[in-house]
């Protein structure tokens, strides 16, 4: 009896088919490397860059701004010594702003501060330091109010602060904490601790 002799071929295919498979597996990981440009960097932590919130992307020396109302009255007008719009965070930072508010009437509410700020789409303005509104009526008699910080939002006509206010006008000063003034209906409420000191006719 002749002795079976082995054959070494299945052993060769499939070491064959074991490098295939691995050269497949290798070359499918190169591809997605390159697909997903993957690269050891993408896993490391990358230093967060710091944002200078005071970069300041544009400015404009002795500006002014007008607004109209929808009939083409004048709603208000805006000079201000300086204007500096910051990139960060779209806010516009004013120097010795001054605004007439004219609610469509020919007596304005004149307002003044030597600093303010203007939120990104321009509805709200922050007035900073030695604020000063100032309205003269019909029969020139002059209201003042003061304060050293108030918000006014010139589109609803309106103003408000939270810090000491002193009133002067009608025959009297009136100071308190707090206040809220509707400029178009000429209506200012104090909003606590308010005194008064009035002049007897």
């Amino acid at each position: 009896m002749r002795p079976m002799q082995r054959t070494c071929e299945p052993t060769m295919l499939s070491k064959k088919f074991r490098n295939t498979l691995l050269f497949s597996c290798i070359a499918a990981i190169f591809a997605a490397v390159g697909y997903w440009n993957i690269s050891p960097e993408r896993f490391l932590d990358k230093p967060v860059t710091p944002v200078d919130e005071s970069a300041i992307d544009y400015y404009a020396i002795n500006a002014h701004s007008v607004q109209y109302l929808p009939d083409g009255k004048l709603q208000y007008d805006l000079v201000s010594d300086k204007v500096e719009h910051l990139k960060a965070t779209e806010v516009t930072l004013l120097t010795n702003p001054d605004l007439n508010v004219f609610r469509g009437t020919e007596f304005p509410w004149h307002v003044q501060s030597l600093h303010g700020e203007v939120n990104p789409d321009g509805t709200q303005v922050e007035l900073i330091d030695d604020v000063r509104i100032t309205r003269f009526d019909e029969k020139n008699r002059k209201t003042l109010i003061t304060s050293t910080r108030m918000t006014v939002f010139p589109q609803q006509q309106y103003a408000q602060t939270e810090q000491d206010v002193r009133i002067d006008g009608a025959g009297g000063v009136s100071t308190g904490k707090g206040m809220k003034a509707y400029l178009k209906e000429s209506r200012i409420h104090l909003l606590s601790n308010v005194r008064g000191q009035y002049e007897a006719r």
